[in-house]
């Protein structure tokens, strides 16, 4: 990912933002196959959205969003739980046993290089093409000073 250990946070954000085939490709390439019960199967449901009035002010309700999520119990005991935006309970499942592998610090190094790695680049580069295109419409205002005053 970076320089620095990835956080848990890091790696839920990226399962969660991934796309599914790209996340279901890259689990299927690293081959992994952990052993684990199931603690809660995925199930969708829906969450509130809330909102600021202007970004600062009183809070608000904004909409409902659909989230499918699981949890899982890896043989030597970590837990991992998985929270994606959508219906895809093969999407949440994946992620939630990469969270808990994530954990285990014989397989995080492992998930970190073949799933968690590539994903970060292609954020990384998204998030710089989208830069790119927002820096391409950027408008330079030159102003003289009119001598007045």
């Amino acid at each position: 990912m970076t320089d620095r250990k990835p956080q848990r946070k890091d790696w839920m954000s990226l399962f969660a933002k991934a796309a599914e085939d790209r996340l279901a490709e890259l689990w299927q390439a690293a081959a992994m196959a952990p052993d684990f019960t199931w603690l809660r199967r995925p199930e969708s449901g829906a969450v509130m959205l809330r909102g600021l009035a202007g970004g600062q002010g009183a809070p608000f309700n904004l909409g409902e969003m659909t989230v499918t999520r699981a949890s899982v119990r890896l043989a030597g005991g970590q837990v991992g739980h998985g929270y994606v935006a959508g219906r895809s309970k093969r999407k949440a499942e994946i992620a939630a046993l990469c969270d808990a592998l994530m954990q285990d610090p014989a397989a995080a190094p492992a998930v970190e290089a073949a799933i968690l790695g590539p994903l970060a680049r292609e954020a990384e580069a998204a998030a710089a093409k989208r830069a790119a295109k927002a820096a391409a419409t950027k408008v330079e205002f030159f102003t003289m000073q009119r001598g007045e005053d």
